[in-house]
This record gives structure tokens, sequence and C-alpha cells, in this order.
């Protein structure tokens, strides 16, 4: 199985990218092909249009997340909305070879507004996509994370666990 393990926030050293680094980490305890793809590195390309030639950093992450049976996802919220960078990653990717992968998503915000309103977005993109989505999303606030570090064990056990419920459903699909 092929796990993609995507941080959609452009911020450097972002809480985004922490907790999906923890995703990382316990996904690559797991017996799958592991593939890390962080929209905070530079030369990520911005969408224009289809028959442009895009940079190799860009090529790769959209050909990563098609062959990928699996999508975790790692979701800043901005002004009640996801990023635009995770946005931009997506047009790069055909729905027509999306089918039927899974998608598990958690959600970081700087504090307790819009979780429910950026999951109902993202899962509508996945739908577009084709892509069953995991309704168990890890809400977390960014007081669950200090100097780069996830400090509640409950987010680390609710990351994990949507990490096993989402290789599950990609296992039983």
């Amino acid at each position: 199985m092929k796990v993609v393990v995507l941080s959609g926030s452009p911020r450097k050293d972002g809480n985004t990218q922490i907790i999906m680094k923890h995703v990382l980490d316990y996904v690559n305890q797991k017996d799958v092909e592991v593939k890390f793809i962080n929209l905070a590195d530079d030369d990520y390309e911005m969408y224009r249009g289809w028959g442009i030639n895009y940079n190799e950093k860009t090529s790769q992450a959209a050909k990563d997340i098609t062959e990928a049976d699996v999508w975790l996802v790692g979701i800043p919220v901005y002004n009640s909305m996801f990023s635009a960078a995770l946005k931009n990653i997506f047009e790069f990717v055909s729905y027509k070879e999306t089918e039927g992968k899974v998608a598990g998503m958690a959600i970081v915000a700087g504090g307790m507004i819009s979780f429910g309103d950026v999951q109902t977005l993202f899962t509508q993109l996945m739908s577009y996509f084709r892509v069953i989505t995991n309704p168990i999303a890890v809400y977390t606030p960014a007081e669950n994370i200090e100097d780069g570090k996830i400090t509640s064990d409950d987010v680390k056990s609710r990351l994990n666990e949507m990490v096993d419920k989402t290789l599950e459903l990609a296992k039983k699909n």
C-alpha cells in the first residue's frame, strides 16, 4: 500500500508540519510505502493550466499523490478556509485517476474555530476526486503544540487512531 503524508501549510516550521511529522513517524512503523510532501518546502509551483511543463518537485508531488492509495492530509485553517497552497497542489491531480483512494485528515487551527467548516470543505474537495474520506478527523488547536512538539498525549493518540482507521478503510476498499 502506498501512502502520502501531506502537510498543507506553506509556513516554515508551522504547526501543521509538526502534526504531520508525528503522523509520518507513526506511518513509518507500518508495513506501507510512504512519501512525505511538505508544502512549506520551497519550489512548489502555482498551477497555470494543463500542457505546461512544471518543475520536477511539483510534478513529482502530483505523481506521488496520484499514485498513493491513501492520503493523510494536514489541513491548516486560515480565515475559516484551508490554505491556498493545499488547494493548489490538488490542481495538478486528475480526478480521473483517483477514484477509490482513501483520505484521512488532521485539521490544525490557532483556536477552536472553523474546524467543522474546513472539514466539510475538504471533504467536498475529496468527493470531487472520488476519494473516500475517513469521517473521523483530528482537530488540533495550536495550544497543543509548544516548542515544535505536540504536548498532548490525547492529540497523539487521536492522530494514531486516525491513521489506523484510514489504513483500515483502504484495506477494505
